[in-house]
């Protein structure tokens, strides 16, 4: 998809409606179904907020940005996101949150950004967020500076996202789960899955 084509979308996708937790759900691990509206509340769950951003590269295609954790003593270590983090006192808002965030880890400019929709929430088990998606988009291709919160930036194509050959499911074991069989997508050698798999089912939804 070229970007042009991509922005001439961007009033339709404002309106259109979301696949939520049906469109979330093709890509959750089972330790997520588990999770119902109730039991998330109970959780008490912490305020995240992360950007999807839509840019064009070189060629003029939309891209989508998505990051690679730093490797770290924690639940999400070297895992692929988006950029985005934890709420503070100090932000107005969740739109605020995942603005502030992505210029933090990866040095984007708010100004520089057009937040056009709102996605729905995805609850995280293992760390207990409830992190709010939005949808951005700014006009060229951003010059990243990474905090050390990033290990690099991964830029996915638009087009890949939508070509249902990337679906695939993966064994993984990790620090909270063994052995269990994830659905994920599969993009550049990238295995995507969790939350932000979750996040960009929905995203592929609303595109299509």
């Amino acid at each position: 998809m070229n970007f042009p084509d991509f922005k001439n979308k961007i009033e339709d996708l404002k309106i259109k409606k979301l696949g939520g937790l049906e469109a979330q759900f093709k890509m959750a691990p089972k330790l997520r179904l588990k999770y119902d509206a109730d039991k998330i509340q109970a959780s008490n769950p912490k305020k995240a907020s992360v950007l999807a951003l839509f840019y064009p590269n070189n060629k003029n295609e939309t891209c989508l940005l998505l990051t690679q954790r730093a490797s770290y003593k924690g639940t999400h270590s070297a895992q692929i996101s988006f950029p985005g983090g934890k709420a503070e006192k100090g932000d107005k808002n969740s739109e605020y949150t995942a603005l502030r965030e992505t210029y933090e880890e990866v040095g984007i400019e708010t100004s520089k950004v057009a937040i056009f929709r709102e996605i729905t929430d995805v609850y995280i088990p293992p760390s207990n967020f409830l992190a709010t998606p939005f949808l951005g988009f700014t006009d060229s291709k951003p010059t990243f500076v990474l905090n050390h919160e990033v290990a690099k930036t991964i830029e996915i194509l638009v087009s890949d996202l939508l070509d249902d050959k990337v679906l695939s499911t993966v064994n993984l074991t990790t620090s909270y789960m063994k052995n269990i069989d994830v659905p994920c997508f599969k993009i550049n050698d990238y295995i995507i899955w969790g939350a932000t798999g979750m996040m960009l089912s929905e995203i592929k939804e609303l595109l299509k």
